[in-house]
Protein backbone atom coordinates (compact mmCIF):
# COMPACT_ATOMS: atom_id res chain seq x y z
CA UNK A 1 0.00 0.00 0.00
CA UNK A 2 1.07 3.59 -0.64
CA UNK A 3 1.83 5.57 2.40
CA UNK A 4 2.61 9.42 1.50
CA UNK A 5 4.87 11.65 3.16
CA UNK A 6 5.60 15.73 2.88
CA UNK A 7 9.38 16.30 1.72
CA UNK A 8 10.99 18.22 4.76
CA UNK A 9 11.73 21.67 3.68
CA UNK A 10 15.25 22.56 3.47
CA UNK A 11 16.58 24.30 6.50
CA UNK A 12 19.32 26.03 5.55
CA UNK A 13 18.80 28.47 2.47
CA UNK A 14 21.67 27.68 -0.04
CA UNK A 15 23.07 31.48 -0.53
CA UNK A 16 23.90 31.13 -4.08
CA UNK A 17 20.16 30.00 -5.08
CA UNK A 18 18.67 32.42 -2.92
CA UNK A 19 17.17 34.77 -5.84
CA UNK A 20 15.41 31.33 -7.10
CA UNK A 21 11.61 31.19 -5.87
CA UNK A 22 10.74 29.63 -3.00
CA UNK A 23 8.63 26.33 -4.84
CA UNK A 24 11.44 26.02 -7.66
CA UNK A 25 14.49 26.25 -4.98
CA UNK A 26 13.11 23.53 -3.09
CA UNK A 27 12.00 21.39 -5.95
CA UNK A 28 15.60 21.77 -7.52
CA UNK A 29 17.41 20.99 -3.94
CA UNK A 30 15.43 17.65 -3.12
CA UNK A 31 16.33 16.94 -7.38
CA UNK A 32 20.03 17.32 -5.75
CA UNK A 33 20.47 20.03 -7.43
CA UNK A 34 22.20 22.08 -4.61
CA UNK A 35 24.58 24.51 -6.83
CA UNK A 36 24.15 27.43 -9.21
CA UNK A 37 26.27 25.21 -11.92
CA UNK A 38 24.39 22.27 -11.66
CA UNK A 39 20.64 24.20 -11.34
CA UNK A 40 21.82 25.89 -14.57
CA UNK A 41 23.43 22.61 -15.95
CA UNK A 42 19.70 21.78 -15.53
CA UNK A 43 17.60 24.24 -16.44
CA UNK A 44 18.90 25.49 -19.17
CA UNK A 45 20.42 22.06 -21.13
CA UNK A 46 23.15 22.75 -23.89
CA UNK A 47 23.28 20.63 -26.76
CA UNK A 48 27.09 21.72 -27.69
CA UNK A 49 28.37 21.59 -24.06
CA UNK A 50 25.85 18.82 -22.27
CA UNK A 51 26.13 15.87 -25.17
CA UNK A 52 29.08 13.68 -25.68
CA UNK A 53 31.27 12.56 -28.44
CA UNK A 54 29.77 9.44 -30.55
CA UNK A 55 33.27 8.61 -32.02
CA UNK A 56 33.49 7.47 -28.24
CA UNK A 57 31.08 4.72 -28.18
CA UNK A 58 32.68 1.84 -28.62
CA UNK A 59 32.80 0.33 -32.23
CA UNK A 60 31.59 3.57 -33.97
CA UNK A 61 34.73 4.18 -35.86
CA UNK A 62 34.88 0.74 -37.25
CA UNK A 63 30.97 1.34 -37.78
CA UNK A 64 31.51 4.02 -39.73
CA UNK A 65 34.39 3.34 -42.40
CA UNK A 66 32.32 -0.01 -42.62
CA UNK A 67 29.80 2.24 -43.94
CA UNK A 68 31.32 4.49 -45.96
CA UNK A 69 32.89 1.92 -47.60
CA UNK A 70 29.68 0.81 -48.45
CA UNK A 71 28.71 3.62 -49.69
CA UNK A 72 31.69 4.63 -51.53
CA UNK A 73 31.06 0.46 -53.91
CA UNK A 74 27.30 1.29 -53.70
CA UNK A 75 26.43 -1.77 -51.67
CA UNK A 76 22.79 -2.78 -50.33
CA UNK A 77 22.06 -1.66 -46.88
CA UNK A 78 19.36 -2.68 -45.22
CA UNK A 79 18.44 -1.11 -41.91
CA UNK A 80 16.48 -3.81 -39.05
CA UNK A 81 14.70 -1.87 -37.19
CA UNK A 82 12.31 -2.92 -33.96
CA UNK A 83 8.71 -1.96 -34.42
CA UNK A 84 7.99 -0.13 -31.65
CA UNK A 85 7.89 3.63 -30.75
CA UNK A 86 12.26 3.31 -30.21
CA UNK A 87 13.06 1.49 -32.98
CA UNK A 88 10.59 3.43 -35.84
CA UNK A 89 12.20 6.57 -34.61
CA UNK A 90 14.97 5.32 -34.88
CA UNK A 91 14.84 3.91 -38.71
CA UNK A 92 13.51 6.94 -39.94
CA UNK A 93 16.68 8.40 -38.65
CA UNK A 94 18.82 6.33 -40.74
CA UNK A 95 16.46 6.76 -43.03
CA UNK A 96 16.32 10.44 -43.31
CA UNK A 97 20.11 10.44 -43.82
CA UNK A 98 20.74 8.31 -46.54
CA UNK A 99 17.96 10.55 -48.50
CA UNK A 100 19.81 13.51 -47.28
CA UNK A 101 23.03 12.49 -48.80
CA UNK A 102 21.57 10.91 -51.96
CA UNK A 103 22.13 7.26 -51.72
CA UNK A 104 19.48 5.35 -52.88
CA UNK A 105 20.74 1.69 -52.69
CA UNK A 106 19.41 0.95 -49.02
CA UNK A 107 16.26 -0.29 -47.50
CA UNK A 108 14.15 -0.11 -43.95
CA UNK A 109 13.05 -3.70 -42.85
CA UNK A 110 11.03 -4.17 -39.39
CA UNK A 111 9.81 -7.71 -38.51
CA UNK A 112 6.21 -8.37 -37.84
CA UNK A 113 5.44 -8.34 -34.05
CA UNK A 114 3.13 -11.61 -34.05
CA UNK A 115 4.83 -13.32 -37.05
CA UNK A 116 8.38 -12.45 -36.69
CA UNK A 117 8.79 -11.60 -33.29
CA UNK A 118 11.07 -9.38 -31.72
CA UNK A 119 14.94 -8.95 -32.67
CA UNK A 120 16.57 -10.05 -35.62
CA UNK A 121 15.80 -13.66 -36.95
CA UNK A 122 17.25 -16.11 -39.51
CA UNK A 123 14.53 -15.86 -41.82
CA UNK A 124 14.89 -12.06 -42.30
CA UNK A 125 18.36 -12.34 -42.79
CA UNK A 126 18.00 -15.14 -45.20
CA UNK A 127 15.18 -13.08 -47.53
CA UNK A 128 17.85 -9.96 -47.15
CA UNK A 129 20.48 -11.54 -48.60
CA UNK A 130 18.53 -12.86 -51.41
CA UNK A 131 17.48 -9.39 -51.89
CA UNK A 132 21.25 -8.05 -52.34
CA UNK A 133 22.09 -6.92 -49.08
CA UNK A 134 25.86 -7.39 -48.05
CA UNK A 135 25.41 -4.80 -45.25
CA UNK A 136 23.43 -4.84 -42.08
CA UNK A 137 22.31 -2.11 -39.37
CA UNK A 138 20.25 -2.95 -36.11
CA UNK A 139 17.86 -0.36 -34.49
CA UNK A 140 16.83 -1.11 -30.77
CA UNK A 141 17.73 -4.56 -31.35
CA UNK A 142 20.58 -7.13 -31.92
CA UNK A 143 22.29 -7.25 -28.67
CA UNK A 144 21.44 -11.14 -27.65
CA UNK A 145 20.83 -12.47 -31.23
CA UNK A 146 23.38 -14.18 -31.66
CA UNK A 147 22.23 -17.21 -33.96
CA UNK A 148 20.82 -14.60 -36.75
CA UNK A 149 24.39 -13.05 -37.07
CA UNK A 150 25.63 -16.18 -37.35
CA UNK A 151 23.64 -17.12 -40.10
CA UNK A 152 24.51 -13.60 -41.46
CA UNK A 153 28.07 -14.16 -41.30
CA UNK A 154 27.55 -17.24 -43.06
CA UNK A 155 25.84 -15.64 -45.92
CA UNK A 156 28.21 -12.60 -46.18
CA UNK A 157 26.47 -10.23 -44.73
CA UNK A 158 28.47 -7.62 -42.56
CA UNK A 159 26.00 -6.51 -39.45
CA UNK A 160 26.27 -3.71 -37.05
CA UNK A 161 24.66 -3.56 -34.41
CA UNK A 162 22.74 -0.55 -32.44
CA UNK A 163 20.92 -1.12 -29.60
CA UNK A 164 20.18 0.07 -26.10
CA UNK A 165 19.25 -2.75 -24.32
CA UNK A 166 21.37 -4.79 -21.76
CA UNK A 167 24.22 -7.21 -22.71
CA UNK A 168 24.00 -10.59 -21.06
CA UNK A 169 25.54 -13.67 -22.19
CA UNK A 170 27.49 -14.49 -25.19
CA UNK A 171 27.28 -11.21 -27.62
CA UNK A 172 26.67 -11.46 -31.05
CA UNK A 173 29.98 -11.83 -33.90
CA UNK A 174 28.69 -8.50 -35.39
CA UNK A 175 31.09 -6.50 -37.39
CA UNK A 176 30.68 -3.81 -34.94
CA UNK A 177 28.12 -3.30 -32.03
CA UNK A 178 27.49 0.08 -30.61
CA UNK A 179 25.88 0.02 -27.24
CA UNK A 180 26.99 1.87 -24.19
CA UNK A 181 25.83 -0.49 -21.73
CA UNK A 182 28.99 -2.73 -23.25
CA UNK A 183 32.25 -3.69 -21.28
CA UNK A 184 35.05 -0.99 -21.72
CA UNK A 185 32.85 1.20 -24.01
CA UNK A 186 34.45 4.47 -22.24
CA UNK A 187 31.45 6.91 -23.85
CA UNK A 188 29.76 9.06 -20.95
CA UNK A 189 26.99 8.01 -20.66
CA UNK A 190 24.69 4.63 -20.44
CA UNK A 191 21.47 4.97 -21.03
CA UNK A 192 20.50 6.46 -24.54
CA UNK A 193 17.21 5.02 -26.25
CA UNK A 194 17.33 2.76 -28.94
CA UNK A 195 17.01 5.82 -31.66
CA UNK A 196 19.21 8.06 -29.72
CA UNK A 197 22.11 5.36 -30.64
CA UNK A 198 21.00 5.70 -34.29
CA UNK A 199 21.19 9.57 -34.14
CA UNK A 200 24.68 9.42 -32.35
CA UNK A 201 25.94 6.90 -35.30
CA UNK A 202 24.22 9.68 -37.79
CA UNK A 203 26.22 12.27 -36.00
CA UNK A 204 29.39 10.44 -36.75
CA UNK A 205 28.67 9.57 -40.11
CA UNK A 206 28.80 13.27 -40.62
CA UNK A 207 31.67 14.02 -38.87
CA UNK A 208 33.81 11.28 -40.63
CA UNK A 209 31.88 11.94 -44.27
CA UNK A 210 32.58 14.53 -46.84
CA UNK A 211 28.41 14.63 -47.63
CA UNK A 212 28.36 18.59 -48.28
CA UNK A 213 25.37 18.69 -45.26
CA UNK A 214 24.57 22.19 -43.94
CA UNK A 215 25.99 22.02 -40.52
CA UNK A 216 23.71 21.29 -38.04
CA UNK A 217 21.80 19.67 -40.07
CA UNK A 218 21.37 16.64 -38.25
CA UNK A 219 19.20 18.30 -35.35
CA UNK A 220 16.25 18.60 -37.56
CA UNK A 221 16.32 14.74 -36.51
CA UNK A 222 15.93 15.62 -32.81
CA UNK A 223 11.92 15.26 -33.34
CA UNK A 224 12.51 11.33 -33.74
CA UNK A 225 15.28 10.98 -31.00
CA UNK A 226 13.06 12.89 -28.79
CA UNK A 227 9.86 10.81 -29.41
CA UNK A 228 11.67 7.81 -28.38
CA UNK A 229 13.45 9.57 -25.41
CA UNK A 230 10.44 10.13 -23.88
CA UNK A 231 8.00 7.00 -25.38
CA UNK A 232 10.95 4.45 -24.18
CA UNK A 233 11.05 5.98 -20.65
CA UNK A 234 14.65 5.82 -20.16
CA UNK A 235 15.60 8.05 -17.63
CA UNK A 236 15.60 12.05 -18.16
CA UNK A 237 18.71 12.74 -16.73
CA UNK A 238 22.37 13.88 -18.04
CA UNK A 239 22.76 13.38 -22.17
CA UNK A 240 18.87 12.66 -22.42
CA UNK A 241 17.60 14.99 -20.42
CA UNK A 242 19.15 17.20 -23.31
CA UNK A 243 17.92 15.01 -25.67
CA UNK A 244 14.52 15.19 -24.97
CA UNK A 245 14.40 19.14 -24.30
CA UNK A 246 15.52 19.99 -27.58
CA UNK A 247 14.07 17.12 -29.57
CA UNK A 248 10.82 18.63 -28.11
CA UNK A 249 11.96 22.27 -29.31
CA UNK A 250 12.16 20.85 -32.71
CA UNK A 251 9.31 18.75 -32.44
CA UNK A 252 7.15 22.02 -31.66
CA UNK A 253 8.39 22.98 -35.30
CA UNK A 254 8.91 19.96 -36.80
CA UNK A 255 8.61 20.36 -40.89
CA UNK A 256 7.70 16.23 -40.98
CA UNK A 257 4.05 16.28 -43.31
CA UNK A 258 2.80 12.65 -41.52
CA UNK A 259 3.79 14.49 -37.91
CA UNK A 260 1.75 17.41 -38.56
CA UNK A 261 -1.33 15.48 -40.15
CA UNK A 262 -1.52 13.14 -37.03
CA UNK A 263 -1.05 16.05 -34.85
CA UNK A 264 -3.68 17.95 -36.31
CA UNK A 265 -6.08 15.07 -36.06
CA UNK A 266 -5.41 14.43 -32.45
CA UNK A 267 -6.34 17.95 -31.91
CA UNK A 268 -2.64 18.11 -30.27
CA UNK A 269 -0.96 21.80 -30.87
CA UNK A 270 1.97 21.20 -32.48
CA UNK A 271 3.40 24.52 -30.95
CA UNK A 272 2.88 23.63 -27.36
CA UNK A 273 3.68 20.13 -27.58
CA UNK A 274 4.91 18.45 -24.62
CA UNK A 275 6.17 15.29 -23.02
CA UNK A 276 2.46 13.92 -22.07
CA UNK A 277 1.59 14.82 -25.78
CA UNK A 278 4.35 11.80 -26.36
CA UNK A 279 3.53 9.31 -24.12
CA UNK A 280 -0.52 9.23 -24.30
CA UNK A 281 -0.76 10.17 -28.04
CA UNK A 282 1.58 9.95 -30.14
CA UNK A 283 3.56 6.87 -28.85
CA UNK A 284 0.85 4.66 -28.57
CA UNK A 285 -0.61 4.98 -31.99
CA UNK A 286 3.46 4.24 -33.28
CA UNK A 287 2.87 1.32 -31.12
CA UNK A 288 -0.53 0.49 -32.62
CA UNK A 289 0.65 0.41 -36.25
CA UNK A 290 2.43 -3.29 -34.92
CA UNK A 291 0.31 -3.78 -32.04
CA UNK A 292 -3.06 -4.15 -34.85
CA UNK A 293 -1.81 -4.07 -38.01
CA UNK A 294 1.61 -3.64 -40.31
CA UNK A 295 4.37 -1.40 -38.03
CA UNK A 296 4.84 -0.08 -41.72
CA UNK A 297 2.40 2.44 -41.51
CA UNK A 298 3.86 3.96 -38.49
CA UNK A 299 7.27 4.32 -40.58
CA UNK A 300 5.33 5.40 -43.73
CA UNK A 301 3.91 8.38 -41.56
CA UNK A 302 7.17 9.45 -40.00
CA UNK A 303 8.99 9.15 -42.88
CA UNK A 304 7.00 10.39 -45.43
CA UNK A 305 6.63 13.84 -47.84
CA UNK A 306 3.27 13.10 -49.34
CA UNK A 307 0.68 14.98 -48.09
CA UNK A 308 -2.50 12.81 -49.04
CA UNK A 309 -0.56 10.04 -48.57
CA UNK A 310 0.52 11.20 -44.76
CA UNK A 311 -2.75 11.91 -44.28
CA UNK A 312 -4.19 9.21 -45.14
CA UNK A 313 -1.45 6.74 -43.00
CA UNK A 314 -2.39 9.61 -39.90
CA UNK A 315 -6.29 8.47 -40.37
CA UNK A 316 -5.33 4.86 -40.21
CA UNK A 317 -3.21 5.11 -37.51
CA UNK A 318 -6.04 6.64 -35.33
CA UNK A 319 -8.29 3.92 -36.75
CA UNK A 320 -6.10 1.51 -35.55
CA UNK A 321 -5.22 2.84 -31.66
CA UNK A 322 -9.49 3.54 -31.93
CA UNK A 323 -9.34 -0.55 -32.21
CA UNK A 324 -7.03 -0.69 -29.99
CA UNK A 325 -8.81 1.15 -27.20
CA UNK A 326 -11.76 -1.30 -28.17
CA UNK A 327 -10.17 -4.60 -28.10
CA UNK A 328 -8.59 -3.40 -24.71
CA UNK A 329 -11.86 -2.76 -23.29
CA UNK A 330 -13.32 -6.08 -24.48
CA UNK A 331 -10.61 -7.93 -23.15
CA UNK A 332 -10.86 -6.17 -19.76
CA UNK A 333 -14.67 -6.85 -19.65
CA UNK A 334 -13.81 -10.21 -20.40
CA UNK A 335 -11.43 -11.03 -17.69
CA UNK A 336 -13.81 -8.97 -14.87
CA UNK A 337 -16.10 -11.60 -15.86
CA UNK A 338 -13.43 -14.15 -15.67
CA UNK A 339 -13.21 -13.25 -12.04
CA UNK A 340 -16.61 -12.88 -11.27
CA UNK A 341 -17.41 -16.47 -11.80
CA UNK A 342 -14.02 -17.49 -10.10
CA UNK A 343 -15.38 -15.94 -6.62
CA UNK A 344 -13.09 -15.35 -3.92
CA UNK A 345 -10.45 -13.43 -5.17
CA UNK A 346 -6.19 -14.73 -4.81
CA UNK A 347 -3.70 -12.48 -3.79
CA UNK A 348 -2.47 -12.47 -7.08
CA UNK A 349 -4.78 -12.13 -10.48
CA UNK A 350 -3.67 -14.80 -12.45
CA UNK A 351 -5.69 -14.78 -16.10
CA UNK A 352 -4.56 -16.03 -19.37
CA UNK A 353 -6.44 -16.81 -23.16
CA UNK A 354 -3.85 -18.39 -26.04
CA UNK A 355 -6.55 -15.88 -28.25
CA UNK A 356 -5.27 -12.96 -26.25
CA UNK A 357 -2.39 -10.50 -27.51
CA UNK A 358 0.58 -10.09 -25.53
CA UNK A 359 0.95 -6.78 -27.12
CA UNK A 360 -2.31 -5.48 -25.31
CA UNK A 361 -2.49 -6.83 -22.07
CA UNK A 362 -0.33 -4.15 -20.35
CA UNK A 363 -3.39 -1.78 -20.58
CA UNK A 364 -5.97 -4.81 -19.28
CA UNK A 365 -3.68 -5.31 -16.20
CA UNK A 366 -3.10 -1.86 -15.58
CA UNK A 367 -7.05 -1.58 -15.03
CA UNK A 368 -7.77 -4.40 -12.83
CA UNK A 369 -4.40 -3.91 -10.54
CA UNK A 370 -6.19 -0.76 -9.71
CA UNK A 371 -9.82 -1.95 -9.67
CA UNK A 372 -9.04 -4.92 -7.27
CA UNK A 373 -5.88 -3.06 -5.55
CA UNK A 374 -3.56 -6.78 -6.38
CA UNK A 375 -0.83 -7.65 -8.16
CA UNK A 376 -2.00 -9.15 -11.91
CA UNK A 377 -0.22 -10.90 -14.52
CA UNK A 378 -1.72 -11.37 -17.68
CA UNK A 379 -0.49 -13.94 -20.47
CA UNK A 380 -1.69 -14.55 -24.23
CA UNK A 381 0.08 -16.05 -27.20
CA UNK A 382 2.54 -13.91 -29.57
CA UNK A 383 3.42 -16.17 -32.69
CA UNK A 384 4.05 -19.77 -32.67
CA UNK A 385 3.58 -21.12 -29.18
CA UNK A 386 5.58 -18.97 -27.74
CA UNK A 387 3.04 -17.43 -24.53
CA UNK A 388 4.02 -13.81 -23.52
CA UNK A 389 2.40 -11.96 -20.67
CA UNK A 390 2.42 -7.98 -18.84
CA UNK A 391 2.34 -7.60 -15.54
CA UNK A 392 1.49 -4.74 -13.07
CA UNK A 393 2.18 -4.55 -8.52
CA UNK A 394 -0.60 -2.77 -6.76
CA UNK A 395 2.41 -1.66 -4.86
CA UNK A 396 2.89 -4.54 -2.19
CA UNK A 397 5.30 -5.75 -3.79
CA UNK A 398 8.77 -5.39 -6.32
CA UNK A 399 7.45 -7.76 -9.51
CA UNK A 400 11.17 -8.16 -10.30
CA UNK A 401 11.51 -9.51 -7.00
CA UNK A 402 8.58 -11.53 -7.03
CA UNK A 403 9.26 -12.82 -10.57
CA UNK A 404 12.96 -13.88 -9.41
CA UNK A 405 11.25 -16.31 -7.02
CA UNK A 406 8.98 -18.05 -9.49
CA UNK A 407 10.30 -21.82 -10.71
CA UNK A 408 12.42 -21.13 -14.10
CA UNK A 409 10.64 -24.01 -15.69
CA UNK A 410 7.82 -21.62 -15.46
CA UNK A 411 8.32 -18.02 -16.27
CA UNK A 412 11.64 -18.53 -18.10
CA UNK A 413 12.28 -14.91 -18.97
CA UNK A 414 11.29 -11.66 -17.30
CA UNK A 415 12.10 -7.91 -17.19
CA UNK A 416 10.66 -4.61 -16.10
CA UNK A 417 10.72 -3.29 -12.81
CA UNK A 418 8.92 -2.56 -9.37
CA UNK A 419 5.35 -1.98 -10.84
CA UNK A 420 5.39 -2.94 -14.33
CA UNK A 421 6.90 -6.04 -16.64
CA UNK A 422 6.80 -8.62 -19.14
CA UNK A 423 7.42 -12.37 -19.10
CA UNK A 424 8.13 -15.45 -21.36
CA UNK A 425 5.88 -18.58 -20.10
CA UNK A 426 6.55 -22.01 -20.84
CA UNK A 427 3.10 -23.32 -22.34
CA UNK A 428 3.41 -26.82 -20.81
CA UNK A 429 3.36 -25.10 -17.57
CA UNK A 430 0.68 -22.34 -17.45
CA UNK A 431 -1.42 -24.05 -15.12
CA UNK A 432 1.45 -23.88 -12.35
CA UNK A 433 1.54 -20.24 -12.88
CA UNK A 434 -1.01 -19.22 -10.53
CA UNK A 435 0.24 -21.47 -7.56
CA UNK A 436 4.26 -20.46 -8.50
CA UNK A 437 2.97 -16.21 -8.24
CA UNK A 438 0.68 -17.02 -5.25
CA UNK A 439 3.58 -18.55 -3.36
CA UNK A 440 6.48 -16.07 -5.08
CA UNK A 441 4.20 -13.48 -4.03
CA UNK A 442 4.16 -14.62 0.03
CA UNK A 443 7.83 -15.09 -0.20
CA UNK A 444 8.91 -11.88 -1.91
CA UNK A 445 6.14 -9.37 0.08
CA UNK A 446 7.59 -7.66 3.00
CA UNK A 447 5.53 -6.48 5.90
CA UNK A 448 7.09 -3.31 5.82
CA UNK A 449 7.37 -2.84 2.33
CA UNK A 450 4.85 -0.46 2.31
CA UNK A 451 5.59 2.02 -0.71
CA UNK A 452 6.95 5.43 0.98
CA UNK A 453 5.65 8.36 -1.85
CA UNK A 454 7.15 11.75 -1.17
CA UNK A 455 5.25 14.67 -1.60
CA UNK A 456 6.93 17.55 -2.78
CA UNK A 457 5.04 20.50 -1.92
CA UNK A 458 1.84 21.60 0.08
CA UNK A 459 -0.66 23.58 -2.26
CA UNK A 460 -4.00 25.48 -1.38
CA UNK A 461 -6.23 26.16 -4.19
CA UNK A 462 -4.97 29.94 -4.83
CA UNK A 463 -2.11 28.21 -5.72
CA UNK A 464 -3.12 27.10 -8.99
CA UNK A 465 -2.55 29.38 -10.68
CA UNK A 466 0.06 30.57 -13.91
CA UNK A 467 2.59 32.02 -11.67
CA UNK A 468 3.48 28.13 -9.79
CA UNK A 469 3.10 26.34 -13.08
CA UNK A 470 6.00 29.21 -14.19
CA UNK A 471 8.08 27.53 -11.19
CA UNK A 472 7.54 24.35 -11.99
CA UNK A 473 7.39 24.55 -16.20
CA UNK A 474 11.01 24.66 -16.06
CA UNK A 475 12.07 21.09 -14.29
CA UNK A 476 10.56 19.59 -17.64
CA UNK A 477 10.17 17.39 -19.59
CA UNK A 478 9.59 15.07 -16.34
CA UNK A 479 10.00 11.13 -16.59
CA UNK A 480 11.66 8.62 -15.09
CA UNK A 481 14.43 10.30 -13.25
CA UNK A 482 12.87 13.70 -13.12
CA UNK A 483 9.62 13.02 -11.78
CA UNK A 484 6.63 15.25 -12.04
CA UNK A 485 6.42 17.04 -8.66
CA UNK A 486 3.76 15.50 -6.74
CA UNK A 487 1.40 17.72 -4.53
CA UNK A 488 -1.38 17.63 -1.69
CA UNK A 489 -4.06 19.65 -1.06
CA UNK A 490 -6.18 19.30 2.02
CA UNK A 491 -9.42 19.27 2.96
CA UNK A 492 -10.60 20.45 -0.81
CA UNK A 493 -14.55 20.20 -1.29
CA UNK A 494 -15.40 19.87 -4.98
CA UNK A 495 -18.13 22.30 -6.15
CA UNK A 496 -19.02 19.36 -8.67
CA UNK A 497 -17.93 16.15 -9.65
CA UNK A 498 -18.65 14.37 -12.79
CA UNK A 499 -17.34 11.59 -15.02
CA UNK A 500 -17.03 12.14 -18.88
CA UNK A 501 -15.27 10.30 -22.07
CA UNK A 502 -17.46 8.14 -24.61
CA UNK A 503 -17.82 5.61 -21.91
CA UNK A 504 -17.61 8.00 -18.74
CA UNK A 505 -13.98 6.70 -17.59
CA UNK A 506 -12.64 9.96 -16.63
CA UNK A 507 -13.05 12.43 -13.72
CA UNK A 508 -13.43 15.75 -13.51
CA UNK A 509 -13.47 17.39 -10.20
CA UNK A 510 -14.15 21.15 -10.00
CA UNK A 511 -13.28 23.06 -6.89
CA UNK A 512 -13.78 27.20 -6.16
CA UNK A 513 -10.72 29.11 -4.74
CA UNK A 514 -11.13 32.18 -2.23
CA UNK A 515 -11.18 34.45 -5.28
CA UNK A 516 -14.18 32.51 -6.66
CA UNK A 517 -12.50 31.38 -9.46
CA UNK A 518 -13.03 27.71 -10.57
CA UNK A 519 -10.07 25.12 -10.71
CA UNK A 520 -10.72 22.11 -11.98
CA UNK A 521 -8.98 18.53 -11.35
CA UNK A 522 -8.65 15.91 -13.85
CA UNK A 523 -8.15 11.73 -13.73
CA UNK A 524 -8.06 10.17 -17.01
CA UNK A 525 -9.23 6.36 -17.01
CA UNK A 526 -10.58 6.42 -13.54
CA UNK A 527 -10.95 3.94 -12.27
CA UNK A 528 -11.12 4.83 -8.18
CA UNK A 529 -14.26 3.34 -5.34
CA UNK A 530 -14.42 6.76 -4.24
CA UNK A 531 -16.28 8.29 -7.48
CA UNK A 532 -19.34 6.84 -6.99
CA UNK A 533 -19.73 8.70 -3.21
CA UNK A 534 -18.06 11.87 -5.42
CA UNK A 535 -21.01 11.27 -8.05
CA UNK A 536 -23.65 11.35 -5.36
CA UNK A 537 -22.69 14.13 -2.84
CA UNK A 538 -19.14 15.74 -2.91
CA UNK A 539 -17.33 15.65 0.03
CA UNK A 540 -14.04 17.50 0.86
CA UNK A 541 -11.08 15.42 0.71
CA UNK A 542 -7.29 15.08 0.49
CA UNK A 543 -6.26 15.43 -2.91
CA UNK A 544 -2.85 14.33 -4.21
CA UNK A 545 -1.84 15.62 -8.24
CA UNK A 546 0.71 16.97 -10.41
CA UNK A 547 0.11 20.39 -11.81
CA UNK A 548 -0.47 20.77 -16.15
CA UNK A 549 -1.21 23.25 -18.68
CA UNK A 550 -4.16 22.27 -20.80
CA UNK A 551 -4.08 23.93 -24.06
CA UNK A 552 -7.44 21.95 -25.45
CA UNK A 553 -10.12 22.83 -26.04
CA UNK A 554 -10.75 27.08 -26.44
CA UNK A 555 -9.44 28.26 -23.32
CA UNK A 556 -5.48 27.25 -22.19
CA UNK A 557 -6.10 26.71 -18.78
CA UNK A 558 -3.27 25.29 -15.35
CA UNK A 559 -4.85 22.62 -13.45
CA UNK A 560 -4.40 19.20 -11.53
CA UNK A 561 -4.06 15.99 -12.60
CA UNK A 562 -5.23 13.49 -10.10
CA UNK A 563 -2.85 11.00 -9.09
CA UNK A 564 -4.38 9.91 -5.25
CA UNK A 565 -7.43 10.64 -3.94
CA UNK A 566 -6.38 10.18 0.59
Amino acid sequence: MKKYKLREKESVVVEELAHIPVLQRNLLITRGYTTLEAVERFLKPSYDDHTHDPLSIMGMGKAVERILKAIKNKEKITIYSDYDHDGIPGGVILHDFFKKIGYSNFTNYIPHRYIEGYGLNSGAVEKLYEEGTTLLITVDCGITDVTPVERANELGIDVIISDHHLPHGELPKAFAILNSKQEDCEYAYDLLCGAAVAFKLVQALIARGNFGITPGWEKWLLDLVGISTVADMVPLTGENRVLAHYGLKVLRKSPRAGLQKLLRLMKVNQQSITEDDIGFMIAPRINAASRMGDPRLAFDLLSGTEIEKVESLAKELDKLNNTRKGVVASMTKEMKHLLDEKGELKSVIVLGNPHWRPGLLGLSANTLAETYNRPVFLWGREGGETLKGSCRSDGTVDLVRLMEKVNKEVIFEFGGHSAAGGFALSPDEAHRLEDELIRAYQEAKNSENTEIVFLDHELTLNDISYATWRQVEPLAPFGIGNEKPLFILRGVLPEKARMFGKTGEHLELTFRNSRGDAVRAIEFFSTRKENEKLLEEPFAIDLVATLEHSTFGRYPEVRLRVVDIV
